[in-house]
């Protein structure tokens, strides 16, 4: 049999013939996209002219913009990603961003990515995965964008929530209250690389109930995460593996295409996944180093 093996799921097919031998293959990975000819585009250009040409294309071909979401596959990408980013750190800290004001979504995700470029040129060997979300509970600014990080960084609580907050009045958010400064604008909570409960509890709060609509980029992530694999090719021994430590516990599902093998995960079952961690453990050293 073949196996395509991620983090809590095997899919499983027949060799293309009886003498097929399966070779070990890892994707998921921005790797592994193929490289586009931009010989095109090398002519120089000034930070000016690119502006003046993308401003052009704006005006001679408007756009509606159109709402996004989460789909089922994004969704699972996601969780996969996170996993793989996990393994690489020994603490993670989930990150919530949330705004003092009503803000729209194209603001807002522009407020953002100013908060991480500064954090980029502070902090070294900075990763990161975010998500947006809209508040519910709320009701002052109800279905008000915010969003959820999960970062490789250890905080400074005080100054990067003075930070977000000022970063906000720059761009025009202001409180309603100018004197007041919410806590819970800027609120960080640590995870163990070993917690993989709490790790597993963010997925399935954060990404897999994640229907919301916004009218800009749901999610994004640092190169050094979009790199890492999720998916390795291989023969039947991950799944007797699987089977052997988990074999009560593993869920099976059938398609015309093969066999889905659900395998929880915990402390014991991580390790079949040993493969992935080194490979990417190369990804992760390498951007470190440099």
């Amino acid at each position: 049999m073949r196996t395509h093996n991620t983090y809590g799921r095997t899919f499983v097919t027949d060799y293309d013939s009886p003498n097929a031998e399966v070779q070990e293959k890892f994707t998921g990975s921005s790797l592994c996209r193929k490289k586009q000819n931009n010989s095109h585009k090398n002519e120089k250009l000034t930070v000016m002219e690119v502006r003046k040409r993308q401003w052009e294309k704006e005006i001679s071909e408007p756009k509606e913009i159109q709402l996004k979401s989460m789909s089922p596959r994004t969704k699972q990408k996601i969780k996969d990603k996170l996993i793989a980013f996990s393994r690489q750190c020994n603490n993670l800290t989930f990150v919530t961003l949330t705004f003092a004001n009503l803000v729209d979504d194209l603001t807002a995700v522009q407020i953002l990515r100013k908060f991480i470029d500064n954090t980029k040129k502070r902090t070294v060997n900075f990763q990161y995965l975010w998500v947006a979300e809209r508040q519910t509970k709320n009701q002052t600014f109800k279905n008000n964008i915010h969003f959820h990080l999960v970062t490789n960084k250890s905080w400074d609580i005080n100054k990067y929530w003075s930070y977000w907050l000022e970063l906000q009045k720059k761009n025009g958010i202001i409180p309603l209250n100018p004197d007041y400064k919410p806590s819970s604008a800027f609120n960080v909570m640590k995870v163990k690389q070993n917690d993989l409960r709490k790790l597993q509890n963010y997925l399935t709060k954060y990404v897999s109930k994640n229907n919301d609509t916004f009218k800009c980029q749901v999610w994004n992530c640092s190169k050094m995460v979009s790199k890492l694999y999720t998916h390795y090719s291989g023969n039947e021994t991950f799944l007797e593996n699987a089977y052997k430590l988990e074999n009560e516990n593993i869920n099976e599902c059938y398609t015309e295409f093969g066999t889905l093998h659900f395998v929880p995960l915990n402390q014991k079952s991580i390790k079949l996944y040993k493969r992935l961690d080194e490979k990417n453990q190369e990804i992760s050293s390498n951007v470190q180093v440099h």
